[in-house]
């Protein structure tokens, strides 16, 4: 019985790890749940799972919480970023899935690493912001951060029982996102229910617009980079709108392995819950006699510039990423309430990179400032070029 603190537990992920937890009880307990503010679903999953722990972000929503749950229930509610440490370093943990959106996910992944606990990493931006810190600490610790995205999965996969020394190259995949044919000169009358209604993938707000800026390819290579300790110059993007391989690698033979499934993440959940086991999901593989044909293709960096905007950050190194990451956050944010247009995504982050002073080799610290001093910057560039494109 392995037993899950879900960090994230309402969003997109951790529902699918719920409905894992449903599929196979006799593998998996609940022992900590940990969201935001949407204490409906919340009070719903405690009462199906009855965790010890259930943290929300703030005391109102403590407090709407626990006038939603029953009065026998035994989970004790808790907030803020103690809440989510203590949800992350739980004595009766086995793993924490690290699902937070955002920034946010860094400090509680740290916690939990700290405390000894396996990470199934659903979480990009930790790595984005801190991967060396992450890494070295889990290291240290002698804990294992088990990939939860699709591509991150498919590549450790890829990579499994493969000699290192022989990696040539990790290729990623991306959808390309709804406006991958869409004509550039209509980019500007894009809205943020345009951007949300991505083709292939059901995901939470935040993440479909990455996907729709092809951001979110760009945080997955410098997720890539530190999760399999490799190089930039090792790591290539390729467009793929069938969604079917989440992700290659090839070797210095030139043998190229990839990972195929149909676009459904209970596969890669299931497998960084589970490993080295595979759970019986009763998910079908592709039908590859009606799919006809795969396509790849190079990505557009003039029509997706964000991309390029995350291969300079990974180069120049520092507190660059963790900039790019908060620019970024900041920019989407006022996309999706309609401050800015979706052209000003990435005016924001390459204004706020721009103006950014690098510091080399940053300690924590120095990469929690980085990060408010990119929000500040950020919003400021949003309020003085928010007129809609």
């Amino acid at each position: 019985m392995k037993r899950l603190s879900i960090l994230g537990s309402t969003g997109s992920i951790g529902t699918n790890a719920l409905s894992i937890v449903r599929m196979f009880p006799d593998r998996f307990r609940v022992t900590a749940l940990a969201a935001k503010n949407n204490v409906d679903r919340l009070a719903f999953q405690i009462a199906e799972f009855a965790p010890e722990l259930a943290v929300v972000l703030d005391a109102a929503a403590a407090q709407a919480l626990q006038q939603r749950i029953s009065p026998k229930a035994k989970t004790r509610i808790a907030w803020g970023e103690d809440g989510y440490a203590a949800a992350a370093a739980l004595d009766d943990t086995d793993m924490v899935l690290a699902a937070m959106v955002g920034a946010a996910g860094l400090m509680p992944t740290l916690a939990a690493i700290d405390a000894g606990k396996d990470v199934a990493l659903a979480n990009k931006e930790t790595l984005v912001m801190a991967g060396h810190i992450v890494m070295k600490r889990a290291a240290e610790k002698k804990v294992r951060v088990l990939p939860v995205d699709s591509e991150h999965s498919a590549i450790f996969q890829c990579l499994s029982g493969q000699r290192r020394e022989d990696l040539e190259k990790i290729i990623i995949t991306a959808s390309g996102g709804p406006f991958i044919r869409r004509p550039l000169a209509d980019f500007a009358d894009i809205r943020p229910k345009d951007a949300l209604n991505h083709p292939t993938w059901a995901m939470g707000r935040k993440i479909s617009i990455d996907s729709s800026t092809l951001m979110n390819k760009g945080l997955e290579v410098l997720e890539a980079q530190h999760l399999f300790d490799v190089s930039i110059e090792k790591i290539e993007v390729v467009i793929h709108p069938q969604s079917l391989v989440h992700s290659m690698v090839a070797y210095r033979d030139g043998a190229v392995m990839a990972q195929l499934s149909v676009p459904d993440m209970k596969g890669a959940i299931a497998y960084a819950l589970s490993y080295p086991e595979r759970l019986p999901l009763n998910q079908p593989p592709p039908a590859f006699e009606q799919i006809g044909a795969l396509n790849f293709e190079k990505p557009d960096l003039t029509r997706f510039p964000c991309l390029g905007l995350a291969f300079e950050a990974c180069r120049r190194g520092g507190t660059c990423p963790a900039v790019l990451n908060a620019a970024n956050e900041v920019a989407v944010a006022a996309f999706l309430e309609e401050r800015i247009g979706f052209l000003d995504i990435p005016a924001v982050i390459e204004k706020t990179l721009s103006a950014h002073r690098i510091i080399p080799d940053p300690d924590l610290a120095q990469i929690l400032e980085a990060d408010r001093w990119a929000r500040r910057h950020a919003g400021a560039a949003v309020i003085s070029g928010g007129s809609r494109s």
